[in-house]
């Protein structure tokens, strides 16, 4: 029962992963730092389309398959297992992998954008204070 848990946690997971290769330098907007894990996961992401390694939530959920007695992923993995021929036709892999790419780089050229914003408003916390010096009486 728990190798159940195991694997669904991790189907569940790879689910998050994807999103967040995908959207997560929208997320940068609102917090900049959220924008390492971002490169760090697309560079993994790059990685994975060479097909030179397995992916370390692949090998754990076709683990976790296996001691549950579950057939494992198909060959592709976990997107040729939930996503492709299901999200969208598998004739399309070309179109939503360049669709993807760009979503990325628009998020990308986005946070370029609320950096430099941000960078070029003064700072609240230096300064002067808020409220304005009383007037000299007369």
């Amino acid at each position: 029962m728990i190798y159940r848990y195991v694997w669904q946690a991790t189907m569940a997971a790879h689910f998050l992963v994807i999103a967040y290769i995908a959207l997560g330098g929208f997320a940068a907007w609102w917090r900049p730092r959220l924008a390492w894990p971002h490169l760090a996961l697309c560079a993994w992401a790059l990685v994975q389309l060479t097909g030179l390694v397995e992916c370390p939530l692949t090998a754990l959920e076709n683990w976790g398959r296996a001691r549950a007695g579950e057939r494992g992923l198909l060959p592709g993995g976990f997107i040729d297992t939930y996503i492709e021929g299901i999200v969208y036709p598998e004739e399309y892999v070309a179109v939503v992998r360049l669709a993807v790419i760009a979503v990325v780089l628009v998020s990308w050229a986005g946070l370029a954008v609320v950096i430099r914003r941000r960078r070029r408003r003064p700072s609240r916390t230096t300064g002067t204070s808020a409220a304005p010096a009383p007037e000299a009486s007369r």
